[in-house]
This record gives structure tokens, C-alpha cells and sequence, in this order.
């Protein structure tokens, strides 16, 4: 298995024999090809509808009001399917125990396309079936497997996958009035979960790929600040979550966001971001990495009463999220289509684009809020091309064989 296959979860990666002959269709032969691809080209649309919507230039009826289409699918249809992709993917290098694919693969892909349909078209019954069984599958699949390896340390990604159906399972509850809630509360637990998802991943590759990519550099990361990291932006995030909206709970909201911010920044400084000026395919992952504690810090402030919650969500949404999947998307597809590791400048304008989708969307309505429409239109269009680009170099490789023959 080479270097650029996977070393994702900082854990010895099983032997995985490349067959001999390659079967079937290969956008089919592993997760991450047909999930990164529906992910993108769902991605680059999806915003600049949503601001027509908003904006009130076009108008559409869909299943969900249209600020909750927005919400709901930006997490669980252009995030989860990076997520199942990824998962997909790397599961297999982590237990060396085959993931779907050919018709398998290709029946998950065509349930995540049904799901985003149905939240256009409806029925809303439809849609909540389809939207739930895809997570429930996919977990089941991944836990199971990595109960047969006995690789334990990764079931709490697995577990993840769960709590991310159960939270998708409570908004559609609240939707059709079963559960009292306000529906952007599970949304809120889910981009928690992501969030989660994300350190925990970041904290095990960004120092791996920043020290293979670095002759002599050897980090200094100390378990006590990981641990501290994630013990705190947990506990942040949950009392966000769960915690009723009065003054003492805002309180100690916005106390958990601040200490996570602050170990947040403390663990980054750690994988020495400085060194990767030079190597675009890993500074992307810590620029995004670093809307982590941004979004935090903002969400503290927001705990305060000092900024719009929305100002918090984005960072989280946009800079790290949407920074984090260009990053890996680029990383793992080239890795896994046998293409070296070296991005060109067209990706070094999506990775920027990205960025400037998320500065333009959480700061300039902060600097001067009634330019809230111009921000929306300017990173719609910034978050498009970026997203256009990616779809224009790897859909090629994403459909045809691996580059160097193997299977995968």
C-alpha cells in the first residue's frame, strides 16, 4: 500500500492485494469515487439556488421550507456523502476487508441522488425514508466491518455515523410536528458531529501528511493538548446542543468555546502550519483547520450576545468544513487514482476560492451587515467555481481506471 493510500487513521493499514484484472465500471470500485463526485456536483448549484431563493430572484417549492433545504442539505447531502465516501474508502486500507462497490456502491450512490431529489420534488415521507436509510446502511456496513477486523479504534467513527442518523431522524420528526422541537436544533447537533468528525481526523492526518511531506520534521504533539482539544470542543458543543437558552447555560456556552478556541489554536501550533507555505496540498488543511477555532470563538461570542449565531455556523460550515473536504478531496482522489501528490495551480485557485467563499459569507456581513446580499452573491460565485474546477479535473479520473492499472 503506498503513502499516498490512506494513512488515515494513524493505525497499521492492513495488506490489500490490487487484483490482478480490475472489474466492473471503475467510478464503482471504491467509495470515494462516485460519493466525491455527487458531492461536488451537487455542491456547485446547490449555493447559488439557495441565494436566488433567498434572495427572492427565483422561486420553487420544495419538500422543507427553504432556509431548512439549505441547512439540512449542505450537511447531509454535500458533506455526508465526502464523509461516506472518505469512510468507504478508508475503511478498507484500515482492515484490509472489502467495502462496497460495483452494484453494492452504485445502489448507496443512486440512494443519496434519490434523497437529494425528493427534497425538490417530495413527497416529504419519501424524502425522510430515503434521507435516513442511506446513513443506517452505511454504518451498518462500517461498523460491521470493523468489528470483524477488531478495530476498535475506529468504531467511534462508526458510532458517529449513528448519532448522525439519529440527529437527521430528529429533524424529520420535528418536521412533521412528531418531535417538539425547533428543527434547526438536530441540524445544529449534526454540524456538531461534523465538527467532531473533523478534529478527530485532522488531529490524526494534518501532522502525519505535514511530517511525511517534511524531511527531518519531527512535531512535538502532546497527547495531553489532543485530549484537552477534544474534551473541550465536545463539551462546547454539546451544551450548544442541549443546553436550554438562559443566561447561566449561554454563560457557560460561551466559556466551553472560548477554552476550545484556545486549544484549538494551541493543537494547530503544534503541527507548525509555517511549513507548509510552500506545499498547497497541506497548507489548505491547515488554513481550514484553523476555522475551527475561529468558528468557535465566534460561537462564544454569539453565547455573549455580541454577534449573529449564523456568523459561528458558517465558519464552521464554510471555512472548515467545505476547506477541509476541497483539501481531502484533491488529497485522497489523486492518492487513489495513482496520481502524485502535487496539485495544480487550477486547485490552488479552488482551495483560495473556498477560502474566500468563507471570509466573504462570516466576515464582510459582520463588518458592514447590510451587505449581507452582496456577501451571499460573492461567495455563491466564489464557492462555485472553486467546485466547477474540481469537477473539471478529477470527474476524468474519478471515471477511469486508476492511473497507475491497479484496482480501486
Amino acid at each position: 500500500m503506498s503513502r499516498t493510500s490512506l494513512p488515515i487513521a494513524g493505525h497499521a493499514i492492513a495488506p490489500v492485494q490490487p487484483a490482478t484484472t480490475a472489474p466492473g465500471w471503475p467510478v464503482l470500485r471504491l467509495g470515494f469515487r462516485p460519493f466525491y463526485l455527487a458531492a461536488a456536483s451537487f455542491a456547485l448549484p446547490a449555493i447559488p439556488l439557495w441565494v436566488a431563493l433567498f434572495l427572492g430572484q427565483w422561486n420553487l417549492t420544495m419538500a422543507l421550507p427553504t432556509l431548512l433545504w439549505h441547512a439540512h442539505e449542505m450537511l447531509f447531502g454535500f458533506a455526508i456523502a465526502v464523509i461516506l465516501g472518505f469512510l468507504l474508502t478508508a475503511v478498507k486500507a484500515w482492515t484490509g476487508l472489502a467495502t462496497p462497490r460495483g452494484a453494492s456502491l452504485g445502489a448507496l450512490a443512486l440512494l443519496w441522488l434519490a434523497a437529494r431529489v425528493a427534497a425538490v420534488t417530495g413527497p416529504y415521507a419519501l424524502y425522510a425514508v430515503l434521507d435516513l436509510l442511506l446513513l443506517l446502511l452505511v454504518a451498518a456496513v462500517l461498523t460491521t466491518l470493523l468489528l470483524r477486523a477488531r478495530n476498535r479504534r475506529n468504531l467511534p467513527l462508526a458510532a458517529m455515523l449513528m448519532l448522525l442518523a439519529l440527529a437527521n431522524g430528529a429533524f424529520h420528526l420535528a418536521m412533521i410536528g412528531t418531535l417538539e422541537i425547533f428543527p434547526l436544533t438536530p441540524l445544529y447537533a449534526a454540524l456538531s458531529l461534523i465538527v467532531m468528525i473533523e478534529s478527530v481526523i485532522a488531529g490524526r492526518v494534518i501532522p502525519a501528511f505535514t511530517m511525511s511531506a517534511t524531511p527531518g520534521l519531527k512535531l512535538n504533539v502532546r497527547a495531553s493538548v489532543e485530549r484537552a482539544t477534544l474534551a473541550l470542543t465536545a463539551l462546547a458543543l454539546l451544551l450548544w446542543v442541549l443546553a436550554p437558552a438562559a443566561v447561566g447555560w449561554n454563560m457557560a456556552s460561551g466559556l466551553a468555546f472560548s477554552l476550545a478556541a484556545v486549544a484549538h489554536v494551541l493543537r494547530l501550533l503544534q503541527w507548525r502550519p509555517a511549513m507548509t507555505r510552500h506545499r498547497p496540498i497541506l497548507w489548505i488543511l491547515h488554513v481550514a483547520y484553523a476555522w475551527i477555532p475561529l468558528g468557535l470563538a465566534l460561537l462564544a461570542a454569539a453565547q455573549f450576545g455580541w454577534v449573529a449565531n449564523s456568523a459561528g455556523v458558517h465558519a464552521l460550515a464554510i471555512g472548515a468544513t467545505a476547506g477541509l473536504i476541497m483539501g481531502m478531496i484533491t488529497r485522497t482522489a489523486r492518492g487513489h487514482t495513482g496520481r502524485t501528490l502535487q496539485v495544480s495551480r487550477p486547485e490552488i485557485v479552488a482551495y483560495v476560492l473556498v477560502m474566500i467563499a468563507a471570509a466573504v459569507r462570516v466576515l464582510l456581513p459582520l463588518a458592514v451587515p447590510q451587505w449581507l446580499p452582496l456577501a451571499l452573491v460573492i461567495a455563491a460565485a466564489a464557492w462555485s467555481v472553486a467546485f466547477a474546477i474540481y469537477l473539471f479535473i478529477y470527474t476524468p479520473w474519478l471515471l477511469k481506471t486508476r492511473f497507475d492499472g491497479k484496482d480501486g
